[in-house]
């Protein structure tokens, strides 16, 4: 197996992930995965959302937002999220690398995500973590 094998794997099985998010709960558009510095690391989403573009925003409104939380003092960011006339933008960290980009429809059942979303993010935190480049020495 070669590694861009590995990586295909790993990206197969975080679309998994987020695809069993979006089944899971009414009123998902759209997903992706995020490095911390706004780039794209796998997306599941549809016309015209541009993943690229989702990834950006996505890093920025998260690093906003843990901001907020340490000068308020309201502790560790679990999630940010926008609600807009057409849906919903939210932005779950996860680990301390990524995050998690959920966008949904005006329908989107936030109680539920938010019970499914922390389960998810787990487990991609796993994936990430488990398929970082061992240090070379």
């Amino acid at each position: 197996m070669e590694n861009g094998d590995i990586v295909d794997d790993s990206t197969d099985l975080l679309l998994a992930e987020m695809r069993s998010l979006r089944e899971k709960v009414v009123g998902i558009t759209d997903t992706a995965v995020v490095a911390i510095d706004g780039l794209l690391i796998a997306a599941d989403t549809d016309e015209p959302v541009d993943p690229e573009s989702l990834a950006a925003l996505a890093a920025a409104a998260l690093g906003l937002a843990r901001r907020t939380g340490q000068a308020t003092g309201k502790g560790l960011l679990r999630q940010t999220v926008a609600h807009c006339s057409g849906g919903y933008v939210v932005v779950h960290a996860v680990g301390d690398m990524a995050l998690m980009a959920v966008l949904g429809d005006t329908g989107l059942d936030m109680a539920r995500l938010q019970v499914e979303s922390q389960a998810v993010a787990e487990r991609i935190d796993r994936l990430l973590t488990s398929r970082e480049p061992a240090s070379q020495g």
